[in-house]
């Protein structure tokens, strides 16, 4: 079944280009089982990461790579306060998942 694993954090000013310099390395490692990586900018300075695991197995053998990778953004990343540290993570396996019919319209 699917996995996924999103990550929230907040870079520090200035500091957008050496983080997503570090999550493009993240391809090279060649993980089983990920299949999809994204970083979505979700406010001036918020991005949330997101893996696609072919299984939750995957997911769970990947996180001391995923961890060492983490490592060398921690000096990048600001505290997100409430006690949550850095970051803000969280990994399950896929309850639902759609795929919206394709129209003729939007096809051209």
């Amino acid at each position: 079944m699917t996995a996924m694993n999103i990550v929230h954090m907040r870079v520090k000013p200035g500091r957008e280009e050496d983080f997503l310099a570090i999550n493009r390395e993240f391809e090279s490692l060649k993980m089983t089982g990920l299949r999809n990586f994204w970083v979505v900018k979700t406010g001036e300075r918020d991005f949330i990461v997101v893996g696609e695991w072919a299984e939750m197995s995957d997911l769970v053998r990947a996180r001391p790579e995923m961890i060492a990778s983490l490592d060398r953004q921690r000096s990048l990343l600001e505290d997100l306060g409430g006690g949550r540290g850095v970051t803000e993570p969280w990994s399950g396996e896929v309850s639902l998942h759609l795929r919206p019919a394709v129209s003729a319209e939007s096809a051209m």
